[in-house]
């Protein structure tokens, strides 16, 4: 990342998001495409609970990884999309999985929660154009 400081002739104290609106966003492969495999829209499930993801046509590489046609999963819990054009922020709504993981466990409070997947490059944020899943809803039991 100082590296891509150093070439915007940027200083130390640079944010995330302005580091991010500085460069052009990474492009996605033609034809990619992010889905939650499994639970289904609607299931019913206990927590803890392993949702799947999918990815069509490009690769799974850990955050920092700068590696053409490849990101990792961001998960979306029960909120909206953030912006597509800054990193995308981290709590319990907005869940990285920069270890290039493509699964994950979610214990979730019993209820209805909606899931959606967002793709993001080496430095969390969304490609151009954009990999987001469709969004699901899965009701928790207790």
């Amino acid at each position: 990342m100082w590296k891509r400081l150093a070439a915007l002739g940027a200083i130390a104290c640079v944010s995330l998001p302005a580091l991010a609106q500085a460069m052009e966003l990474t492009p996605s492969l033609p034809g990619a495409e992010v889905r939650i495999i499994s639970p289904a829209d609607g299931a019913t499930v206990q927590s803890p609970f392993t949702v799947v993801f999918g990815l069509t046509v490009m690769g799974v590489a850990p955050a920092g990884i700068d590696q053409v046609g490849t990101g990792h999963h961001h998960l979306v819990v029960s909120a909206e999309l953030p912006s597509l054009t800054e990193p995308i922020p981290a709590s319990n709504n907005y869940i990285h999985y920069g270890g290039g993981q493509t699964e994950g466990q979610l214990d979730l409070d019993p209820g209805e929660h909606t899931l959606q997947l967002l793709f993001g490059d080496h430095l969390h944020v969304p490609h151009d154009p954009p990999l987001i899943s469709d969004k699901i809803t899965v009701t928790v039991t207790e």
